[in-house]
């Protein structure tokens, strides 16, 4: 597979995103999946893998960690800090707990060093100049090789860049949600040199052509239930915009999914999309999309159709849009 880089760091231009083999999106995937879809990746030539420790909480780094130990110096990890995983709940990305989050990370993802450490999300009672200044340290330290930002708005990624080089952006973007593309932060990053990650790069499953309005979300454990973008009424509306791509992707020969993906690594060269699966056929389906090769014809034509287009439901509910900076 190509490579890309996120600020200094070189990995894979796709990686795989290891939220829900833990939590989020179902129920958890059964621990031997989890880790062949893990070394399966791998063995395909990902070498990026992006967790947590807010997910399960700490399950899904746990599993990353004893999936990579052999071919740890193959690859790269980032994992994410900034909630409060006590009782007291809430976001905290003080110093002082940053710190000590560290070591938790280190210890489960079983390495001594973490590739890319991400704030989950911007704590408004912390500067973000003192966030980074922490992460600074940890760098300084060897425990950390670079830094990420996540849901950080372009005035934020300014103020951490220039405490401490910010490697890589990590926000939703895909064909169902194109925010980035208006809201600055695509050209913040070109500008600085920083590295994008889109989660849910096929619209959190929305472009696998597995939905439909009849689809059930478990509120138990998955988090779309309560996204209005997964109720059954916006499902319905988006189904002319999905089978619209899927049109499009056949006749590229590919699957919705796959096209999805391309035309994420063909909007920038700095893109490195995370999807994440528990089952290897689907690993391997988008896996394949890195060699799908879209024409400026092609990006003219998905240009044209979604123009056509309004996709129906917001991001995510209202609770955890709050923590996300605009």
């Amino acid at each position: 597979m190509n490579t890309r880089k996120l600020g200094p760091l070189e990995v894979s231009e796709l990686g795989f995103g290891c939220m829900n083999l833990a939590t989020n999106y179902g129920p958890p995937v059964p621990i031997d999946d989890a880790i062949q879809v893990i070394r399966t990746a791998y063995r395909n030539g990902v070498t990026f893998f992006d967790t947590a420790e807010v997910y399960g909480p700490y399950t899904s780094e746990t599993i990353v960690g004893g999936a990579l130990q052999p071919f740890r110096n193959e690859v790269k990890i980032a994992t994410k800090f900034g909630f409060d995983l006590t009782d007291t709940g809430g976001l905290n990305s003080r110093p002082d707990h940053i710190k000590r989050a560290v070591d938790g990370c280190l210890k489960r993802l079983r390495t001594d060093r973490i590739d890319l450490f991400y704030q989950h999300r911007v704590d408004p009672n912390v500067p973000i100049e003192d966030v980074a200044g922490a992460v600074k340290e940890l760098i300084e330290e060897g425990k950390v090789l670079s830094f990420g930002l996540s849901e950080a708005s372009p005035t934020t990624i300014r103020k951490a860049h220039a405490i401490q080089p910010v490697a890589a952006l990590q926000t939703e973007y895909s064909l169902m949600n194109r925010d980035p593309e208006e809201n600055g932060l695509l050209n913040t990053c070109e500008e600085l040199g920083i590295g994008f990650v889109p989660w849910g790069p096929i619209g959190m499953g929305y472009l696998t052509q597995k939905l439909d309005a009849q689809t059930k979300f478990d509120p138990k454990s998955d988090l779309r239930s309560g996204f209005d973008r997964f109720q059954p009424r916006s499902i319905a509306a988006n189904k002319p915009f999905v089978d619209r791509i899927t049109a499009l992707a056949k006749k590229k020969n590919a699957t919705t999914a796959q096209l999805s993906l391309a035309w994420l690594l063909a909007q920038k060269p700095f893109i490195v999309p995370i999807p994440g699966t528990g089952k290897v056929r689907h690993l391997q389906e988008n896996i394949a999309s890195s060699k799908l090769v879209l024409t400026p014809e092609d990006m003219k034509e998905i240009a044209g159709a979604l123009s056509e287009f309004k996709v129906q439901g917001g991001r995510m509910n209202e609770q955890q849009m709050k923590i996300v900076q605009q």
